[in-house]
């Protein structure tokens, strides 16, 4: 009788420990919102709620089976929901953005996380980590000793919940059974991952982001398709102006954008004042930056293949981890300039594992990547944690004055990462209008730096010999701006950062763009500068001139007016479904282009 009775108890423990976990990732998804979670669970998305809970039960269940242990399997089970509500609390709040299954792949980031959390919680976090780790390898020791019933309790337990795993990781299967029970009550937003996370919950939204295609397959895709659009274009590429072959420099600036252009936000002073008269000389203007406060990988990943996050699939969230590695052959700027006699270099001073850059740069065909450690100058600014842009700059310079063939170098910069309170003894710029006014305070001083940075980098190229194209951006906002101060902006206020293109000879007329998408940067650059483009080029400069620019929901037309749905013609519809088959045909489908010289 008491046995029994037992079991019951821990049944019923074991059942409201799972609800209470569902609920916990509600409220740390909520902003903290005990109303919002309990309305979720219990009012607006019940069936949502427990059809989540089903799918943590059976989390729960492997991880004890897998302990052969209740206690050690709780304690495991706890803390990896707590620490991924947690980090659903963090992302959120800086990013807007929910935790996606492909961000677990980013665990083993522990720096990223001590500057993200401070020495303090990290070194705690850490602790509790290596402490349920250790007590779940002794705990698994022991279980090999357990009864002959228990074990095969256990097995079968182990067996059971593995097969349930792998059966719901096949979430987005059309027979898959758990997601046509989802289908019955969600509504599925695809353009909007917050929101689907909103209305089906974090665990439905997770699922939501599981084993994806990066593309639906568009209509007519075939190898004739594919060869017309070859055709086509390779008529239009236009040939070189001179044989020169310039060098050419990237630069993703983090976070690197203009303040002032936000509303409600007053700024004493002009940080971006040396920025500003680099700009005024040459082709400049706004860049449409896919996310707020994150997504560097993603801009990056535009900048350098010519391919728009616009066209995949909502649940390809981060192709640089998900997608390029697979990919044995992708063309980009970095193919195209090998391919031209150029040397291809990435710098990105911090760890070289961060969104799989080793791998991805490997795929792309660097010849060499730089990182925190094999990087020259590792100068940092006051109390800045980061390798300053100005070092940064000058291991360019190092690489441009030794080299003897044409260089294409790709630099991410890191000085103006966040976090960014407490960076800076010495600050020029006082803010109005935000609550958070150190971290803004803080940061105006990191753009200024940089702005200054790139001015002096600006002027001794001009003291190269060689001609030196250079295009700098700024990958998105930083993610400090209070709520009160996002909703007084619209999302063309949120989504726009800065960009240029320099070059050391002034050979580039100056001229100022509303808005642009990075995706067109090298099309631009090629046409502008003289350089041969290339049939794939040609069609973006095709497609540019009917969108200007364009991410997911957001679209501009040639009047600068933003959209929430693409517009077009008949005519110009079909520029855009040349764009998309031949984004589709390398992406996921055949790769039928790369048999003609279409990307060369």
């Amino acid at each position: 009788m008491f046995k029994k009775l037992r079991y019951v108890t821990i049944g019923l423990l074991v059942v409201c420990g799972i609800l209470f976990s569902n609920l916990f990732l509600q409220w740390c998804q909520n902003d903290l919102s005990v109303d919002l979670a309990v309305k979720f669970a219990f009012f607006w998305h019940t069936e949502k709620f427990f059809l989540a809970s089903v799918v943590l039960l059976v989390l729960f269940l492997f991880l004890v089976s897998l302990a052969g242990s209740l206690l050690v399997g709780t304690s495991i089970y706890s803390l990896f929901i707590a620490v991924i509500g947690f980090a659903t609390y963090m992302k959120m709040s800086f990013r807007q953005e929910p935790i996606y299954p492909d961000d677990l792949k980013m665990a083993t980031q522990f720096g990223f996380f001590k500057e993200v959390l401070g020495t303090g919680p990290f070194l705690l976090l850490f602790a509790l980590i290596i402490g349920v780790t250790g007590l779940f390898v002794y705990q698994f020791y022991r279980s090999f000793f357990l009864s002959k019933n228990k074990q095969i309790l256990r097995i079968v337990m182990l067996c059971i919940s593995t097969l349930g795993l792998l059966y719901i990781s096949h979430f987005n299967d059309e027979t898959n059974l758990l997601r046509r029970a989802y289908n019955k009550t969600a509504l599925w937003i695809p353009y909007s991952q917050q929101m689907n996370y909103y209305n089906t919950g974090f665990v439905g939204g997770f699922l939501y982001n599981l084993r994806v295609d990066a593309m639906d397959e568009p209509s007519g895709y075939s190898k004739k398709a594919i060869e017309e659009i070859t055709k086509k274009y390779q008529k239009k590429t236009q040939a070189a102006k001179s044989q020169e072959q310039p060098n050419i420099v990237y630069v993703m600036s983090e976070s690197f954008s203009n303040p002032d252009h936000l509303q409600g936000l007053s700024v004493t002073g002009n940080p971006l004042k040396e920025y500003n008269e680099v700009a005024n000389q040459t082709y400049s203007g706004k860049m449409l930056s896919q996310n707020y406060g994150g997504g560097t990988a993603n801009i990056e990943f535009e900048a350098l293949t010519g391919f728009s996050m616009e066209l995949l699939n909502p649940q390809m969230t981060t192709p640089y981890t998900m997608l390029v590695p697979k990919i044995d052959q992708l063309p980009s700027l970095v193919s195209l300039t090998k391919q031209r006699g150029y040397d291809a270099r990435a710098i990105h001073p911090y760890d070289t594992s961060m969104y799989k850059r080793q791998d991805v740069y490997s795929t792309l065909g660097f010849d060499q990547f730089i990182d925190q450690d094999s990087i020259d100058h590792t100068q940092t600014i006051e109390n800045n944690p980061y390798i300053s842009d100005k070092a940064a700059y000058q291991q360019v310079l190092d690489l441009l004055k030794e080299e003897q063939n044409p260089q294409f170098i790709h630099l991410v910069t890191m000085q103006t990462h966040m976090p960014y309170e407490g960076k800076y003894n010495d600050i020029n710029y006082q803010v109005t209008g935000d609550e958070n006014k150190a971290s803004v305070e803080n940061y105006l001083q990191d753009i200024n730096y940089s702005s200054q940075a790139l001015q002096d980098f600006t002027q001794e190229l001009a003291d190269l010999p060689e001609r030196t194209l250079v295009v700098f951006w700024g990958d998105h906002l930083p993610g400090i701006y209070s709520d009160q101060l996002q909703e007084k902006n619209t999302a063309a206020d949120l989504h726009q950062t800065e960009f240029l293109m320099a070059d050391s000879k002034g050979k580039i007329k100056a001229e100022k763009k509303p808005v642009t998408s990075p995706f067109y940067f090298a099309p631009d650059l090629f046409q502008r500068a003289g350089l041969k483009t290339t049939p794939f080029y040609e069609l973006l400069l095709d497609l540019e001139k009917i969108v200007p620019a364009f991410e997911p929901r957001m679209y501009v037309d040639n009047d600068n007016q933003w959209h929430k749905d693409l517009m077009l013609n008949k005519s110009q519809q079909k520029i855009y479904n040349d764009y998309r088959l031949i984004q589709y045909d390398i992406l996921q489908g055949e790769q039928y282009s790369l048999q003609s010289d279409f990307f060369e």
